[in-house]
């Protein structure tokens, strides 16, 4: 029997060159835009026909910055701290068998390319894309799912921008990234008041502190 290599058919093009920051879920900061751009030999408006007629899509994707030849049955999740471990079958960990994601993200525009923009992606710049299937509500929404160990842990903090360090981005970036920071991209268990972070985002580099539940941006740099 001859085995069947999946290969991507698209790539994503984000704001994001660098894992740090993006986030954890797709759909959490729907001001975020990234673009679908399809590999020449998917390149083919019949490939996408009858699209337009949704408003959502899945992405099947690879954590292409992720892969490792051995994977561990157990993780430790963010969500919980970094010090308790679940399966890995029972986490959104990266690091897994084969190394696949999954996000939901809304449709904002079919270009002609063909293309798609899209809202909403948790995916680095350049992630390859495997599949993308239509989002169908009367079977994809889920009322009484739980929620498992994730539970209460979805809670924004306070962002502050200075003027002086906001001015170098457009609006729609800037509310973009305010979007991002309120998700505190740190690691869980990381409370240390006087460290200062960076993440890359939209070309730039972001330098940022959280205190007291507040992050404050200490520069914007880049370009």
């Amino acid at each position: 029997m001859s085995e069947h290599l999946i290969k991507p058919i698209a790539h994503i093009k984000s704001d994001f060159d660098e894992k740090f920051g993006i986030p954890r879920q797709s759909l959490v900061v729907p001001e975020l835009r990234a673009e679908i751009v399809f590999e020449p030999e998917y390149r083919n408006p019949d490939f996408i026909k009858g699209l337009e007629g949704y408003t959502h899509i899945w992405l099947i994707w690879q954590f292409s910055e992720n892969l490792r030849t051995e994977v561990k049955a157990t993780v430790r999740p963010p969500r919980l701290g970094g010090d308790k471990r679940v399966g890995v079958f029972a986490s959104r960990s990266p690091f897994r068998p084969n190394g696949l994601g999954l996000s939901c993200v809304r449709i904002l525009e079919i270009t002609e390319d063909p293309g798609i923009i899209v809202s909403g992606a948790d995916l680095m710049n350049g992630t390859p894309i495997f599949d993308i299937k239509p989002y169908v509500p009367y079977s994809d929404r889920i009322e009484d799912a739980g929620e498992g160990y994730t539970a209460g842990q979805w809670k924004k903090i306070e962002v502050i921008i200075p003027d002086e360090v906001s001015a170098v981005f457009p609006a729609e970036k800037l509310t973009a990234l305010k979007g991002v920071l309120e998700n505190d991209p740190r690691p869980r268990f990381h409370d240390d008041p006087d460290r200062i972070y960076g993440m890359s985002f939209a070309g730039r580099n972001i330098r940022f502190k959280v205190s007291e539940g507040v992050l404050t941006v200490v520069d914007i740099s880049g370009k």
